[in-house]
């Protein structure tokens, strides 16, 4: 596949960056390919690449004009300017085997691109990839608009690029000119837009989640590692995939022995007589690598590794694990594991159960990811007894290849999965998480618990905010807030109506609904007059207590008067022991069915479905519709909470990444090249030019060692002044003395000087002019180790230092991310007003967290950002003091995409 080259002046990235540019990507058959800029050493392999171009395609012009000249293709490739043009490659082993480049044309926003890929290499979705990776560096290179003309004779090449949505007109002669709008927008970093007609509709490639495809579905699964004594992990796993009634056929392989369940053994993969789909490996951690050639050669297109030693099996383990991804990506082979306890599908085409864990989870339209191999069989049993059906569960173990993402990925496109329950222990890439779970969440809900040290922290309450995901913060709020979401709609709003047979528990339900931030609003004066004639008094309202011995009867009318009133938007139906209990769960799942309403029921100390609450659906399993049951009304109350944020989130408008001016980062990138990445401040000239890159300045200040410098400093700076400890742990610190404000003279100056050091000891000192009053505020940018870049506000001051936790967003941050910042923050009627306060200048300080996230994710190095104190005026912020570290390049984490562009 060929598209016209652009101009012969483009070139890659900097060989400064060029370590961390690279990166693994799974391609539609399940092969790898390694994409990165093509750097200096690579010009033998390009020109090689395009040799072999042209011996297989000798008869096409386009291909001798875009290779003829390999000195032409070394200078594309060797020249240092990356901020009008890169060249990036596809490599399998030391091969390239495609290309992708673009060059900015003068000095407008458009970009010419060219596209090449090898024959053999072609139908892959290689091209996609490389296109699509295209779209993102150019934009976040600030191109705007990609152009090319490619010959209408080129049919693939045209359909491939209107299948990523390129505009496709008629050009002079027989070309066809094809131009792709790189707009700012919400769905990446750069602010590239969501891309139109994408394969799949995936906001990723697609090309995983066809490989996950063919491991959820094989045709034929071969156990090697099966043995035959009951309880070992190859026999249970052998038996299981019998007992489940796979749809295919099941090879064992045991070298010593010719029988393992009564079905015959072969003693070697290569005996067996038919190609193999998946393989599950159960044999000692030495000998896995030896298995998985074996399986690369009788080209095994997926493999679960369930064998421990690996990632917690010291140097030696490690070093098998690196081996065994090596050997699983040469040979095209998705790879589960190690240390997974394996795969379901509950399909009826396919009835996979390729896992030792105990229980047998009810069919049904939940896709379920869980690192943990020692938590499978705990989400097993858990979801049969509450009767949560499952499409697919995957236990992923060390997690070496297939992730999180490719699930997700999966699971959007998957007719059969319209909830994702998630158990996580940490994030592989916490932006392309952010990306997909966004996008799947619009519609189909993700809810997730995520463990570790690290779990309470604010990075992971951002991304989860930011992605739409429904946080649960242990197991049984897991389940709690999936059953609800599988078998009940959305709530259209925040009001609930308690109908139950006891005060007490209506009590409780009540109190729990406001603790999660629901309304239990009083009825209109219909409903209520309603109730009155049906329960015979006149003090009828929400709550409804219809007592203990409630008729069937009058319990079906009260619910489907208050169903139907239109004053609520969800039901909680509570129901203790009772005579005629059935008829009572069959009066909730008729109204359930009869209102749209979401309805949920609490049978005290009872979590699941009972049978009078469940709809069977075609598997015979509780289908949509069912009523899920709780514990206790307060288990009720915050599955429905959390099902209503999840609802507001979807409703929201998402915001936009802004453009901003004034945005110019040649000086900063220079300056960050000047400085060790040590995790040392920055010093304040350093600050200011970085800072400067993004549009923004701090107020005038002088570093003075003592009190003469300080002297002259106040006089060049204009009086009145402030002076101030140069410490970070007291810079702020107005209660111990270590800031002095509005001194208007040399006098008053010396008796500053001399309280700071009586109260904070030795060390220079700042000295400022007084700054226009404001609202003091703290903002922070942090590399989260958790979750990558972490944009924070909070209000400043001695005592929002000890007591005012900040509110945190993950990045690309848009115009609605600021937004909730401002106005969620503790106090933050101090910046917005209300109650007769003023309002502070909020779209000034929104502007200043825009430039602040623009230049963490232009500059990766930047370990930490630390504005404080931000005044906030009436008109317009100061910046009176600004810290910056650098990461240690160990430390410093990168998404491809970051990769691609820090330079540009």
């Amino acid at each position: 596949m060929a598209a016209s080259r652009p101009d012969r002046s483009a070139q890659v990235f900097p060989p400064a960056r060029e370590p961390a540019a690279s990166t693994d990507v799974v391609l539609a058959d399940g092969g790898s390919v390694t994409v990165r800029p093509l750097r200096p050493a690579d010009t033998g392999r390009l020109s090689a690449f395009q040799l072999r171009l042209r011996e297989a395609n000798p008869h096409d012009p386009d291909l001798a004009s875009a290779t003829a000249d390999p000195a032409l293709v070394a200078e594309r490739v060797i020249s240092p300017d990356s901020r009008t043009s890169a060249v990036l490659g596809a490599l399998v082993g030391d091969e390239v085997v495609g290309m992708v480049e673009y060059s900015k044309i003068g000095s407008g926003d458009d970009a010419r691109f060219g596209i090449l890929v090898e024959n053999a290499h072609q139908g892959r979705g290689l091209g996609t990839l490389l296109i699509d990776t295209l779209i993102d560096t150019a934009g976040a290179g600030g191109v705007r608009r990609l152009v090319t003309d490619v010959p209408a004779s080129s049919r693939r090449v045209l359909e491939v690029l209107r299948s990523v949505g390129f505009d496709l007109t008629p050009a002079d002669g027989n070309q066809i000119r094809v131009s792709y709008p790189v707009e700012p927008g919400d769905d990446s970093p750069s602010g590239t837009p969501a891309r139109r007609g994408r394969v799949g509709g995936s906001p990723d490639h697609p090309n995983g989640s066809r490989s996950i495809d063919r491991l959820l579905h094989p045709r034929a699964v071969a156990v090697i590692g099966a043995s035959r004594e009951p309880g070992t992990v190859g026999h249970e796993v052998f038996r299981r995939l019998l007992r489940s009634g796979f749809t295919g056929a099941v090879y064992p392989v045991n070298a010593a022995a010719t029988h393992v369940a009564s079905v015959y053994a072969y003693r070697d993969l290569r005996e067996v007589p038919a190609e193999i789909d998946l393989a599950v490996v159960a044999v000692p951690a030495q000998r896995v690598t030896d298995v998985l050639r074996a399986c690369a050669r009788k080209r095994v297109r997926g493999v679960i590794v369930v064998s421990a030693g690996f990632a917690d099996g010291g140097d030696e383990g490690r070093a098998l694990l690196a081996d065994a991804i090596r050997i699983a990506r040469d040979g095209g082979m998705r790879l589960i594991g190690p240390n997974a306890m394996g795969v379901i599908n509950t399909a009826p085409t396919t009835r996979l159960h390729a896992t030792f864990a105990v229980g047998d989870p009810p069919a049904g339209r939940v896709g379920v990811f869980t690192q943990s191999g020692a938590l499978a069989g705990t989400f097993l049993t858990d979801a049969a007894r509450r009767a949560v059906g499952l499409s697919t569960f995957v236990s992923a173990g060390d997690r070496s290849d297939v992730s999180t993402n490719d699930l997700l990925e999966y699971w959007q496109t998957d007719p059969r999965t319209d909830v994702i329950m998630l158990h996580l222990q940490s994030f592989g890439n916490p932006r392309r998480f952010a990306r997909i779970a966004r996008q799947l969440g619009r519609h189909k809900p993700v809810v997730a618990l995520k463990s570790g040290q690290e779990s309470a922290d604010s990075g992971v309450d951002a991304l989860f905010t930011s992605a739409g995901v429904v946080r649960a913060d242990t197991l049984n709020q897991l389940f709690d807030a999936v059953q609800l979401l599988t078998h009940q709609p959305l709530p259209a709003g925040r009001r609930v109506g308690i109908v139950g047979t006891s005060s007490a528990l209506a009590a409780l339900a009540t109190d729990a609904c406001r603790t999660y931030g629901l309304e239990v609003p009083p009825l209109s004066d219909e409903t209520c007059s309603g109730l009155a004639d049906l329960l015979g008094h006149r003090y009828s309202t929400n709550p409804v207590d219809l007592g203990p011995l409630a008729d069937p009867e009058r319990f079906d009318a009260a619910l489907r008067l208050v169903a139907t009133s239109g004053d609520v938007d969800a039901i909680i139906a509570l129901v203790t022991p009772h005579a005629q209990v059935d008829r009572l769960g069959a009066a909730v799942r008729e109204v359930a069915a009869d209102s749209g309403l979401p309805v949920l029921a609490s049978y005290l100390g009872q979590d699941g479905m009972p049978a009078a609450l469940a709809v069977a659906n075609a598997a015979g399993s509780a289908g949509r519709g069912s009523v899920p049951s709780y514990s206790s009304p307060e288990s009720a109350a915050l599955a429905l909470s959390r099902a209503a944020d999840h609802a507001a989130w979807r409703a929201r408008d998402h915001g936009r990444v802004q453009t901003l001016d004034h945005i110019d980062l040649d000086g900063a990138r220079a300056e960050i090249a000047r400085h060790p990445k040590n995790g040392s401040w920055l010093p304040e000239p350093a600050v200011a030019t970085l800072l400067a890159g993004v549009g923004l300045r701090t107020w005038p200040s002088a570093r003075v060692t003592d009190e003469p410098q300080a002297q002259a400093a106040a006089a060049a700076l204009g009086w009145p002044v402030a002076l101030k400890i140069a410490d970070e742990r007291f810079r702020s610190r107005l209660d111990v003395g270590a800031v002095q404000l509005g001194l208007g003279d040399p006098e008053e100056l010396s008796g500053a000087w001399e309280a700071v050091r009586a109260a904070v000891g030795p060390g220079d000192m700042l000295v400022q002019p007084m700054a226009p009053a404001g609202v003091s505020t703290v903002v922070r940018l942090r590399q989260d180790p958790t979750v990558g870049p972490l944009l924070s506000l909070r209000l400043g001051g001695a005592v929002a230092d000890l007591l005012v936790d900040p509110l945190a967003r993950t990045l690309p941050l848009t115009d609605r991310d600021a937004e909730e910042l401002i106005h969620q923050i503790r106090g933050s009627v101090l910046l917005v007003g209300g109650s007769g306060a003023p309002a502070a200048d909020t779209e000034a300080l929104a502007d200043l967290l825009h430039r602040v996230a623009r230049i963490a994710e232009e500059l990766p190095a930047i370990g930490e950002i630390l504005l404080d104190p931000v005044l906030v005026g009436r008109r317009g912020v100061v910046l009176l003091h600004a810290g910056i570290r650098l990461l240690p390049p160990e430390a410093e984490s990168r998404t491809l995409l970051q990769a691609f562009t820090a330079s540009t």
